[in-house]
């Protein structure tokens, strides 16, 4: 029997393909495809490269992120369908390519975010 694992996330490459895994998905997903051009006006290339320097430093410790990534995500809902949509999407780019702590740590660190973003525009 062959089986197949996935590794962890260790490399910048590999932040780099949780993000845009993510990004693709989001990308395409109906529900919150509109709001990330429409409403967040989120320019791609500026953003992934902050992602990157802001997952890398997160689960790889470089830190290389500066800021807070919070106040970029303000515009989105913070809580309903598409606060849930954008936590499943994110656990799902991670479930298809990597598995362990790393992994797990990421999803963590995703959930603590949208409960950041929740708890600001609750103030």
């Amino acid at each position: 029997m062959i089986t197949t694992s996935t590794p962890d996330i260790r490399t910048e490459a590999d932040i780099k393909t949780l993000i845009n895994s993510f990004c693709q998905k989001a990308n395409g997903d109906e529900l919150l495809a509109p709001l990330f051009s429409a409403v967040a006006q989120i320019h791609w290339p500026n953003h992934l490269t902050g992602m990157y320097d802001f997952w890398s430093s997160v689960l790889l410790g470089t830190n290389r992120h500066a800021g807070e990534p919070i106040p970029r995500h303000l515009a989105l809902p913070a809580s309903g369908p598409h606060s849930q949509r954008w936590i499943s999407l994110f656990f799902k780019a991670v479930e298809d390519n990597f598995t362990g702590l790393k992994a797990e740590e990421a999803k963590k660190k995703a959930k603590s975010i949208a409960a950041q973003i929740q708890q600001n525009t609750l103030r």
